[in-house]
């Protein structure tokens, strides 16, 4: 039995919760990128604008259809989304990896497309299938389905964002019914099994993940920016130093300062009582998703809200875990903060179908 639909079932508090952590990332990348004699166009906050505009724009368009008529585009969006990790493995090498392709003014990172084609195609598959009928050979549909656009992002190379896959997997799994215990038994075989992936890294991530353990083995090299990025969080104390006064970032220490370790920016200047507010934030987000995600009684509805949920959780985690510190540095930018069209447009997108399952879901 379905109800009808009107934007009074709109959730204000889903949508704007978003809106407020892109406006504490705006002023954060405008200070960590402002320089004196910059045109507008220049100014990569007015840019990210730009993209929050286009990203808002779809999420109106998004809430206005029945969010089972995705299952139409599942595929053919998972598919155009191998296709591009592909091309962009053609295009030419920025900072040593490939991960954009150029269309027009702008740059496409295909990678962020395919977390949310990935999500869309699981969901698919285990809205078809039932788990006590499906046989060990079915199985590596869904393994192959995550795990081909694993491998493409690993080659390009982003280990950060091919890491992302395995935690939306594992809760896709969970929610299509696998028991706790069996899902906990594969993450231990996968902690045992990735050491042996350890000889195929790339140098640099090799570095990383040693610099991990001690920061202070290449301190001006791969340990420079945990080490810069420590001192600008611890140095921002309570209440921070003040909207473009933070010494780290305005004396360029920290690489990077306006991707993936805006954070530290925010901590510098904000202080503990910013980044707390930014937290909750995404708390809320993570919160209602899962929230969400359980109260939808179809297959399709709660595997999108459960996939779309761990992936903003997932990308949170690990970088404010890689800016703290806490995690080794693979290279994820935090949602809706740092600077980047692909990553603002896409987890709109996302929240924009939280919205829609929300309004759509079935009464039974």
């Amino acid at each position: 039995m379905r109800k009808r639909i009107s934007f009074r079932q709109f959730d204000k508090q889903l949508f704007l919760t978003p809106v407020l952590i892109f406006v504490i990332g705006l002023f954060s990348i405008y200070s960590a990128s402002f320089k004196s004699a910059q045109t507008i166009d220049q100014i990569l906050a007015m840019r990210q604008i730009a993209w929050m505009g286009i990203g808002i724009l779809l999420v109106f368009l998004i809430v206005r259809f029945d969010y089972f008529k995705l299952q139409d585009f599942v595929w053919p969006a998972y598919f155009l989304s191998i296709f591009f990790l592909v091309l962009v493995l053609f295009m030419p090498a920025r900072l040593g990896a490939h991960r954009w392709i150029p269309l027009g003014g702008f740059n496409f990172q295909p990678s962020e497309f395919a977390k949310l084609a990935v999500i869309l195609a699981l969901a698919d598959f285990f809205t078809h299938r039932r788990l006590e009928y499906s046989s060990k050979t079915k199985w590596m549909i869904p393994v192959a389905t995550v795990g081909v656009p694993f491998l493409l992002i690993l080659k390009e190379p982003d280990l950060g964002t091919a890491l992302t896959l395995v935690p939306i997997f594992l809760a896709a799994l969970y929610f299509w019914g696998v028991k706790p215990k069996t899902i906990f038994l594969v993450i231990g075989l996968l902690l045992l099994v990735a050491p042996l992936g350890f000889p195929f890294l790339k140098e640099y991530q090799k570095s990383r993940l040693l610099v991990f353990v001690n920061p202070n083995l290449d301190p001006l090299g791969a340990g420079y920016t945990i080490i810069q990025s420590k001192i600008a969080i611890g140095s921002g104390g309570i209440f921070g130093k003040g909207f473009m006064s933070g010494t780290q970032n305005q004396l360029n220490f920290v690489p990077e300062r306006h991707t993936d370790f805006i954070f530290s920016v925010i901590a510098e200047e904000g202080g503990f009582i910013v980044s707390a507010v930014v937290l909750i934030l995404f708390w809320l987000i993570v919160q209602k998703g899962y929230i969400i995600a359980s109260q939808t009684p179809d297959r399709f509805g709660n595997q999108l809200a459960c996939g779309i949920t761990t992936m903003i959780a997932v990308q949170t985690i690990i970088n404010l875990g890689m800016t703290m510190g806490l995690l080794p540095v693979v290279g994820m930018p935090l949602p809706l903060v740092s600077y980047g069209g692909s990553s603002v447009v896409v987890t709109m997108i996302s929240i924009g179908i939280l919205l829609n399952i929300k309004m759509h879901r079935p009464l039974f």
